[in-house]
């Protein structure tokens, strides 16, 4: 493997627009990134990748790797969420999607970037070109939508009843944005990614579309035969006391019920006796919000497929429900419409650094045609108000969505009446 100090570079957002004006010029696959902290990294961008759609079985089909300091490169891509909403709709993008990558540039902890490249070979002619050049940012600008608060309240009282009559624990109820989009959705990530920061952040693009996540979550990561899971249960917004999230005792117990399905899930293919919880209900911060995230991990023989830990573990416990099966049957039809690669994952399987996968929330999925998707929701207990939850969703999406379109949602229809229990 071939590992190269490179100077002179920017921040991600800046490297990530100039190989995407660079690859476009010369009608090659543009690149993929991710930002935020990464395999123990700030960013890991490929210069340039065709993401193709792939069957949902071939996802992240990579050995697991070994603990170091290289990423060198991988399969990169996505795998949407499986169900589809009431209305029976396909699919808007491919189902699942990615691309083989030999090199990468890694930006570590420290601030440095490196080119690194599996098979050893130098960056190719156009890189050092592309990345000196001086790019004007360029704006994307979504004309986003109101979300169907009357359908979200419906969900979210049918999810109660539910609860109630004992057929779920806990759910995850969703609604949606749609917006028209005016630029490239690589633009759109990178002023995104730059103002907000999200711990998760991934974007792929293709001849399909693109996927532009903005997610504070990760999923999984596999390294050796370790594999741990950072599911997030429990919201405010960043303008309130974390100490009252803690003290919640709905965020907490949502929490909680998702910690164990987490552990029943890594249970799976867990090495017997493996999984335990090392971190419990610790208080981050997220863009606009504050959140509660707990750490469940285990032990995988390194021989089990990619394959397998995803039937185990996919859908990711924190945005389906407890039970899981019975959570998803009901919210096919609670939700009007499919969540699509919402609630799915974004990430890298490298042979040689393992596998990194985010939750796909906060996402936005561009088709191609010019449209734009974006999914929120939250989990909803016995304890849950609806009116509370549907503000819960619009602070989610407000650093995504902007101010106008969080008050046009609140002021949008009649309040309903607060549900006693």
């Amino acid at each position: 493997m071939r590992v190269e100090r490179v100077v002179g570079l920017g921040q991600a957002p800046s490297v990530l627009r100039a190989l995407a004006s660079a690859t476009s010029l010369r009608d090659l696959p543009p690149p993929a990134a991710l930002t935020g902290d990464w395999f123990g990294s700030r960013a890991v961008i490929v210069p340039s990748v065709a993401i193709e759609p792939v069957d949902v079985g071939d996802v992240f089909d990579t050995p697991p790797g070994s603990p170091g300091d290289a990423v060198g490169g991988g399969w990169i891509g996505y795998l949407s969420y499986p169900d589809a909403g009431a209305d029976g709709a396909g699919p808007r993008i491919p189902q699942a999607a990615g691309g083989w990558a030999d090199d990468v540039l890694r930006q570590s902890a420290d601030g440095t970037w490196w080119y690194e490249s599996l098979s050893g070979r130098p960056a190719p002619s156009w890189l050092a070109g592309a990345l000196s050049a001086d790019v004007p940012a360029t704006s994307c600008h979504v004309d986003w939508g109101r979300a169907d608060r009357d359908a979200h309240q419906a969900g979210v009282r049918a999810c109660l009843d539910a609860i109630t009559a004992g057929e779920v624990y806990q759910a995850c109820v969703c609604t949606q944005f749609t917006g028209a989009v005016t630029g490239a959705p690589v633009d759109f990530f990178a002023e995104a990614v730059a103002r907000t920061a999200p711990a998760r952040a991934a974007f792929v693009a293709g001849r399909w579309g693109a996927v532009a996540s903005l997610s504070p979550e990760l999923f999984l990561r596999r390294v050796g035969d370790r594999v741990d899971s950072s599911p997030i249960k429990g919201t405010l917004p960043i303008d309130e006391s974390p100490s009252a999230l803690r003290a919640s005792v709905k965020d907490v117990a949502e929490n909680i019920m998702i910690v164990d399905l987490v552990r029943n899930d890594l249970s799976r293919v867990a090495i017997t006796g493996s999984v335990t919880v090392p971190e419990l209900l610790a208080v981050r911060p997220a863009p606009g919000v504050w959140h509660l995230v707990s750490t469940v991990s285990a032990r995988v023989d390194a021989a089990v497929p990619m394959s397998a830990v995803l039937d185990a573990t996919f859908p990711p416990a924190s945005v389906t429900g407890t039970p899981k099966a019975r959570a998803r049957d009901l919210l096919a039809t609670w939700e009007p419409v499919r969540r699509g690669i919402y609630c799915g994952t974004v990430g890298l399987a490298s042979p040689v650094a393992g596998t990194e996968l985010n939750v796909a929330i906060r996402t936005v999925e561009f088709d191609d045609s010019g449209r734009a998707v974006l999914g929120v929701g939250g989990g909803i207990t016995a304890d849950s108000d609806p009116e509370a939850e549907w503000r819960e969703c619009l602070h989610k999406a407000a650093p995504t969505v902007g101010a106008m379109t969080w008050r046009d949602n609140v002021r949008r229809g009649p309040q309903p009446a607060v549900r006693v229990r």
